[in-house]
């Protein structure tokens, strides 16, 4: 039964750690997930296929259990639409979850549906304010976090919260660099419910654990109809990390440059800006310097649109670029640039030592790029700044690096006593920087195997809790039976399938065998028509008693006809063959009409004719046309232009373009009976075209139009091949 909805409320269930412990202050531009959920009011049952989307592009609908995700930012405008019930619209502030709530007309009585609502209002919020605060504290605590989920899991009653629950264990792992780890849980979550977020997370935790050909199997796996638009360019931006890692620079540029199309036709900016860089980054590391430097150049003007976080991301970015190819007065500029957005108070972003975003690191590499000019004054000065900002923030990598720099550059000046100085201060930070290494890699160590512990420790709840699901299962004849169903029901569908498949070949191969009578039917009806024009010109030689010349229109002629003859059963011919006939064709009619035109044939010198196919007999009609309807009657001595250019690799045009009277003036002289065979004829080319498109997928264009503006106007045809 249909269910109408008099109105909704919205409600936000944010987790009190929300506000606690920092989501407020989620920078204005980055991307995050808000969850919701859309159910009736009193029984709780969800609300399926309602729109969801953001002002922006990002769009989803809810699943059979009333829940969406989607990525927003803070502001955003949050859309929900559904034919029952009126649209809402709610202005996005942090990683919230949304619960729409719908009151339908006639309220339930059933107590047991009372029960059952009263259940979830219970159980369902402490589990998602579980999982929310397991997110809270994911960038912050691995350890508390995990517990979170631990605690969720014990909640937890469905596979879906199963699914939900390690989803968000495969982030913790990711984000603490344990993507092993971060496979296992998201293989888990993909188990309890498929999702194709998690799939795309999965890809990504294969890449990072260096297990490549698993990542690229995952993302192809994928099913492209279900995925939002932005994730369709997560996809292809993954496979491009995927191959750009394995080196497969060729296939990183293809997938890049496909996410990016879909970025640029849906808005997608932050990702168009993305792409742009990564595709510059593969350019260049093909040795390709001119095409990664015109995709740096869109991606540093596209992120100066962005915020300033982004936009001092791409300087350092495109800094390094000309650095590798020795650019260093842009790159100067650039690092220069930088170091002014870092200081600047606007940029509300903190930056930690291992960030390349510090000012330090640019005043070294400022430093550097001197040295390497040969600028020793400069070198020095900036190098000095960097040493002494390293010092203050205890950034003992640049310290090391910058103070061996100086000590080098003290040496080839020949300034050996503070080269000496500065070696020494070099080999001091070196000692320091390697007990420090020591202590960092044994707190990792601790710090990993707490977290493998705790790992083990859910691996364990979920196996006890799978073990008594198991037995539960094992005695339950209602599951056999409805097993036995879904196969029956499988089954039928597979057969129904496989009839509308071969139905669906048999309607095809009849489509095609159809086509291919009537393009022989329209080829049997060109032959002769071109045949009784080319016998007629025989004739008027022979009527003016000009044997010789008769002769040898006639040798030229034959070798025409062998050449159309042999070419009548084929679709499509290659081009430089088509030419060939073109330029014998034209010389004959040339032959008869001295007086008439002239013309010429060019050829681009770039094309490659024999990698192009074009149907017999295409163009023969309208140089025809040309000739004997518009340069025939032209009171002065007219010109027929045939030359070929190239649009693109893939696709060339033919242009056959004369100066004589025009379509118009020519439609009026003709006679009834040259009006019904010149139309015959261009129809059955039109028709010719018509089909072979349908056949091979739009393989030819053919456009017809006025040449200029005189009062001979001439007419100009443009035939355009598209390549297999």
């Amino acid at each position: 039964m249909k269910k109408t909805f008099k109105y909704i409320g919205v409600l936000l269930f944010l987790c009190c750690s929300i506000n606690m412990y920092g989501q407020d202050d989620l920078r204005p531009f980055s991307k995050f997930t808000v969850r919701g959920k859309v159910v009736e009011k009193d029984t709780r049952d969800p609300i399926i296929n309602v729109n969801v989307e953001v002002n922006g592009g990002a769009y989803t609908t809810t699943d059979m259990f009333g829940d969406f995700r989607i990525e927003a930012k803070k502001g955003d405008e949050l859309t929900i639409r559904h034919k029952d019930f009126e649209t809402v619209y709610y202005t996005i502030q942090s990683n919230e979850r949304i619960l729409v709530e719908v009151e339908p007309e006639n309220a339930y009585e059933d107590k047991k549906e009372k029960f059952i609502s009263k259940r979830l209002k219970k159980a369902q919020p402490q589990f998602n304010w579980l999982i929310d605060s397991a997110e809270v504290y994911l960038k912050k605590d691995a350890k508390k976090s995990i517990q979170f989920v631990t605690n969720a899991l014990k909640l937890s009653d469905s596979k879906k919260e199963n699914a939900e629950a390690y989803e968000v264990l495969g982030d913790i792992n990711m984000f603490w660099k344990q993507p092993d780890l971060a496979v296992s849980n998201y293989n888990t979550s993909l188990k309890n419910n498929s999702n194709n977020e998690v799939q795309l997370k999965l890809a990504v935790a294969y890449k990072e654990s260096k297990n490549y050909q698993e990542s690229i199997q995952i993302y192809n796996s994928i099913v492209i109809r279900g995925l939002s638009n932005y994730q369709r360019v997560v996809l292809n931006e993954g496979l491009g990390d995927v191959y750009a890692a394995t080196k497969q620079y060729d296939f990183a540029i293809k997938y890049y440059q496909a996410g990016l199309v879909i970025a640029k036709k849906h808005l997608i900016k932050p990702k168009v800006t993305d792409l742009n860089s990564k595709i510059a980054e593969a350019y260049n590391e093909k040795g390709e310097e001119e095409e990664a430097q015109g995709y740096f150049s869109n991606s540093l003007k596209l992120a100066e649109s962005q915020n300033k976080k982004r936009a001092l991301e791409e300087k350092i970015r495109v800094a390094d670029f000309q650095n590798l190819n020795s650019n260093y007065g842009y790159e100067i500029e650039l690092r220069k640039q930088a170091i002014e957005d870092i200081e600047d108070n606007v940029l509300d972003s903190v930056f930690d030592n291992k960030s390349p975003l510090t000012s330090q690191k640019q005043n070294y590499k400022i430093g550097r790029a001197y040295a390497l000019q040969n600028d020793v004054d400069n070198a020095i000065k900036y190098l000095e700044k960097s040493i002494e900002e390293a010092d203050i923030k205890e950034d003992l990598i640049v310290q090391k690096d910058a103070t061996r720099k100086l000590s080098e550059i003290y040496r080839n000046v020949g300034q050996f006593d503070k080269a000496l100085l500065a070696y020494q201060s070099y080999v001091e930070l070196v000692d320091k920087l390697y007990i420090k290494k020591e202590q960092e890699i044994s707190r990792a160590t601790k710090f990993s195997k707490d977290l493998v512990s705790k790992q083990n420790r859910i691996t364990s709840l979920e196996s006890d809790k799978l073990l008594s699901e198991t037995e539960f299962q094992l005695n339950s004849e209602q599951t056999k039976r409805q097993k036995l169903i879904i196969y029956s029901l499988t089954g039928g569908l597979v057969l129904l399938l496989i009839a509308a498949f071969l139905m669906f070949k048999y309607i095809r191969q009849q489509r095609l065998a159809n086509n291919l009578l009537a393009l022989k039917s329209l080829r049997s009806q060109m032959n002769p028509h071109f045949i009784f024009n080319a016998l007629n010109s025989v004739n008027s030689f022979i009527a003016l008693n000009d044997e010789r010349t008769a002769n040898k229109y006639l040798s030229d002629f034959s070798l025409l006809m062998r050449a159309v003859l042999e070419n009548s059963e084929e679709d499509f011919i290659p081009l430089e063959k088509e030419m060939e006939l073109l330029k014998l064709y034209t010389k004959l009619e040339h032959f008869r009409f001295k007086d008439k035109f002239d013309y010429e044939i060019t050829v681009d010198d770039a094309i490659n004719v024999k990698n192009f196919v074009i149907p017999p007999m295409l163009l023969q009609p309208y140089i025809e046309n040309a000739v004997w309807h518009g340069l025939r009657y032209k009171k002065t001595k007219g010109h027929l232009d045939i030359s070929i250019s190239q649009n693109n690799p893939d696709e060339i045009s033919i242009t056959i373009a004369d100066d004589g009277i025009g379509r118009k003036q020519s439609k009026a002289l003709k006679t009834q009976h040259q009006k019904k065979q010149n139309s015959k004829g261009m129809g059955n080319i039109k028709k010719r075209v018509s089909i072979l498109n349908d056949m091979y997928k739009d393989k030819v264009d053919v456009s017809v139009s006025d040449y200029q503006d005189a009062e001979d106007t001439g007419t100009k045809v443009i035939v355009t091949l598209k390549k297999d």
